[in-house]
């Protein structure tokens, strides 16, 4: 992420956002279950709303500094931050009961590599468990707070079937002016 984009994702106007808005939306009518994946946390914004609805969160984070800091701030709570990359992490099959992703997909670098990261989430997911999260669509300010950052608009039209092809059932895409959000199951094995 670019200087600007940091400040901003660390700023108590994201913070409000993310807890009064986005966060209610993503999870409304969703149980994630006890062990949650959080993919991408960042700077830990949602990390430290969403610890407290669950019994375990674990964070995977590939940037090295933020997630050396969001370890250094979650010790000795019910957060594991692992420094990994999201789309081959070195997790067990079916670890968890829901997984989330809050506005972090367009910094997956292609498309392919954003697929990638949805079959390794349904791998780490149990069978039926919950894939919830959100993203961005694109407009001037999204694009301009972007700038000289990685940012791979995903299509809320095209998702379904990219959430599908990762191996998910019961997809739900909502898209509203300037966010979408998703939720899907784990297909079930056999």
């Amino acid at each position: 992420m670019n200087l600007l984009h940091r400040r901003l994702c660390r700023s108590r106007w994201w913070q409000t956002t993310v807890e009064r808005h986005l966060l209610p939306w993503v999870l409304d009518g969703i149980d994630l279950g006890s062990a949650v994946l959080e993919v991408g946390p960042g700077p830990g914004v949602t990390t430290a709303l969403l610890r407290s609805r669950v019994g375990h969160l674990t964070c995977v984070e590939i940037d090295r500094e933020l997630a050396a800091d969001l370890a250094r701030r979650t010790r000795g709570q019910n957060v594991t931050v692992r420094c990994e990359d999201a789309t081959a992490t070195s997790l067990p099959d079916a670890a968890f009961d829901g997984a989330i992703s809050l506005t972090m997909l367009h910094h997956v670098p292609s498309p392919a590599l954003q697929d990638q990261l949805l079959a390794e989430v349904a791998r780490l997911l149990k069978p039926g468990g919950v894939f919830a999260g959100s993203d961005s669509v694109s407009s001037g300010f999204f694009r301009a707070l972007h700038l000289f950052d990685t940012m791979v608009i995903v299509d809320p039209l095209r998702f379904p079937a990219r959430l599908a092809a990762a191996g998910f059932v019961d997809v739900e895409v909502e898209a509203k002016r300037r966010a979408f959000r998703f939720r899907a199951r784990r297909a079930a094995i056999g």
